[in-house]
């Protein structure tokens, strides 16, 4: 799936490693611990595949795509010590290590070489693309936080939260990669709208399996606690549907778990969540959503680039991390 583009791959991972400097030694080494961390690099993916599947052949997506990770990284960073958390990718979050206000100030650092980084590509366009996206996760957190220990989030409102916290920088960054590779003309703004519709419908889908997983993973895999959803009080879709759902009793439970952040009956929900169907709905609108995303960009000639984007929309479901 990556394989076509792992030479553009390396040389992200070179910018990021270049671009990460600072004359601040604690800088460097929060930023680097948290880089090294690995993870899937996602969204970086999503501009080199989508401007390779549109004959992009420069290399002004690479510094595109190493801006992308940075405001992923920074988010991470800030969600952490929102959501009070210890374990990311396997290993301790960097505000269990080194505490939470250094872990927001080198996400701030993050933000912002993001944006010099940015400006330096000399393309409105982008700024805008960016600019726009990390305004809306910045809502997408805030409302997130509103909803934290709310049981009576309806669906809809969840799926907001998503559209904004998580679907938004994979929309941006698909959009990236198509702005990079063309003409500022009628064909290229329908490209880029299709790339959008591909990026959000597939970060969606990650989103609702990782909510799944969050049930039935194992830890080992997903590289967190599993439940730790339950323990931040956050009502994601398998609870939502368990509330509308489930016996009243269930719905109790669900309540009652949700208001005070409790894990101590993380079974029982579990087995609740398991024979109501919440877990097979959240699973089916992933599918929908993935589904959605490989319709997007049937309109892109056939190439390696865009069979690797099918597969992408594919994995996103049928995977247990």
């Amino acid at each position: 799936m990556m394989s076509p583009i792992a030479a553009d791959m390396d040389a992200v991972n070179a910018v990021i490693r270049r671009q990460l400097h600072s004359e601040v030694p604690l800088v460097n080494q929060i930023a680097e611990y948290i880089i090294s961390a690995g993870g899937k690099r996602l969204r970086p993916v999503l501009v080199l595949l989508m401007a390779r599947a549109c004959g992009y052949a420069g290399d002004k997506h690479h510094e595109l795509a190493a801006v992308i990770e940075f405001i992923h990284t920074a988010t991470l960073l800030h969600d952490d010590v929102v959501d009070e958390s210890s374990l990311r990718r396997g290993r301790q979050t960097a505000n269990a290590l080194f505490g939470n206000a250094a872990s927001v100030l080198v996400g701030d650092f993050l933000y912002s070489r993001a944006f010099q980084m940015m400006v330096a590509v000399d393309n409105a366009r982008v700024m805008q693309i960016v600019a726009d996206a990390t305004n809306v996760i910045a809502e997408g957190e805030v409302l997130q936080l509103l909803n934290m220990h709310n049981p009576d989030v309806s669906e809809e409102n969840y799926l907001q939260v998503i559209r904004s916290k998580t679907a938004k920088l994979f929309e941006a960054a698909a959009q990236l990669g198509v702005l990079i590779a063309g003409a500022d003309d009628a064909a290229t703004e329908a490209a880029i709208e299709a790339a959008g519709e591909y990026g959000r419908s597939l970060g969606t889908a990650f989103q609702l399996i990782d909510d799944v997983l969050d049930y039935s993973g194992n830890a080992s895999d997903i590289g967190k606690n599993v439940g730790d959803d339950l323990r931040e009080g956050k009502p994601t879709l398998p609870l939502i549907y368990l509330m509308s759902h489930g016996t009243p009793e269930q719905r109790e439970l669900v309540r009652s778990c949700i208001e005070n952040g409790d894990e101590q009956h993380f079974d029982e929900i579990l087995a609740a969540i398991t024979t109501s169907g919440a877990l097979d709905y959240t699973r089916q609108e992933a599918e929908k959503a993935a589904q959605r995303a490989a319709a997007a960009i049937t309109g892109l000639p056939n190439s390696q680039f865009k069979d690797s984007l099918l597969q992408l929309s594919v994995f996103a479901v049928d995977r247990n991390h």
